[in-house]
């Protein structure tokens, strides 16, 4: 899928973004998941991974799952073969909701009736009239927390985030996130410059690989700012990790990413054991409810990429009320079903 504008964030640059779909069919039943990957993705999955799951009992998602697992040790969980399992056990798990006639909340075990979101884009390839009409927008649908990209050009990202204030106001968070572009003593000064506007949220002020300086920033950035980092991590290992190294103040997990739902909640476990907020990194129809079953997270990202995206391919697909995104309890597992003939068009 064409994005609506160039975009970029500290780190690279993209043009579209290709989306990866499986169903799977039991019962009369046909359920649906997907990750945000590439074509090698969807390769691996029709070569090796169908084949683990074709005439097991769908009712076994975490079976299932432990059998993908257990096939591609040679490979490797990193990377494109955690995103392929991503998309299989979610489609398994709107599966098993559907076949039971329940919305996948329900099955899961509802804590919360809606999620919080944070509007999340404002990429760097935006020049500044872009970024605040896109952050203000947000604002004006109610949302009360809103995420800019910066790092590509460090000496403009002070400005850039002072218009970023300017135009949201001083009653709504400002995120900002580097995707790692920083070294360590650049990203201790610029904590230091955000906190000037009010910045609440520093996202990969370094890299997520970079534990260490993590906990640097973490231990030095000001009162009331947050360090978040984790949307890289494929399984719970990772997130442990991360934990233990005390580097950041909010994990976050993207279930297009970790293996899935079964991986989800098992990462949301670790968060709750170690008194961490968890936040759902981006794909927003995909976390909505896992994230009401979950009391650890704290809210999801609302990217625009994704959002866009996902109101194109999918009926069903979620609306904000108060900047919050509400379960439709009315339908069966996800509440989604693909627009065929309307994806037809960028089919690979």
């Amino acid at each position: 899928m064409p994005t609506d504008f160039p975009e970029s964030d500290g780190t690279f640059a993209w043009k579209k973004t290709t989306l990866v779909l499986v169903e799977v069919s039991a019962g009369g039943r046909r359920g649906l998941g997907f990750t945000y990957a590439d074509t090698a993705t969807a390769r691996l999955i029709k070569d090796l991974l169908a084949d683990v799951v074709k005439g097991r009992d769908a009712m076994d998602v975490p079976g299932l799952w432990a059998e993908m697992v257990y096939h591609i040790r040679n490979l490797g969980r990193p990377g494109i073969v955690s995103m392929a399992i991503s998309a299989i056990d979610t489609a398994l798990w709107d599966l098993k909701a559907r076949l039971i006639d329940l919305p996948l909340v329900t099955l899961l075990g509802r804590v919360r009736d809606s999620i919080p979101v944070y509007g999340s884009g404002g990429f760097t390839s935006y020049s500044v009239s872009q970024l605040q009409k896109q952050l203000s927008g947000w604002v004006d649908q109610g949302i009360s927390r809103v995420k800019m990209k910066i790092g590509t050009h460090p000496e403009e990202d002070i400005d850039r985030v002072r218009a970023a204030r300017e135009a949201i106001g001083h009653n709504t968070e400002l995120f900002v996130d580097a995707n790692g572009a920083y070294t360590r003593k650049q990203a201790l000064a610029f904590a230091e410059a955000f906190s000037d506007f009010g910045v609440s949220w520093f996202e990969e002020p370094v890299s997520s690989d970079d534990l260490d300086g993590l906990r640097l920033i973490r231990d030095r950035a000001p009162a009331g700012m947050d360090i978040a980092a984790g949307e890289y991590g494929y399984d719970q290992f990772y997130f442990r990790r991360m934990i233990d190294a005390g580097a950041v103040d909010v994990i976050q997990a993207d279930v297009s990413r970790c293996a899935g739902i079964t991986e989800f909640l098992r990462v949301a476990a670790l968060c709750e054991a170690r008194s961490i907020p968890l936040s759902g990194h981006t794909a927003p129809s995909l976390h909505l409810h896992p994230c009401c079953a979950i009391s650890s997270v704290c809210h999801v990202e609302y990217f625009h990429d994704h959002v866009r995206i996902e109101n194109m391919l999918f009926d069903g697909a979620l609306t904000l009320i108060n900047g919050e995104l509400h379960p439709d309890l009315s339908r069966p597992g996800l509440g989604l079903e693909f627009k065929r003939s309307d994806a037809e068009r960028y089919a690979l």
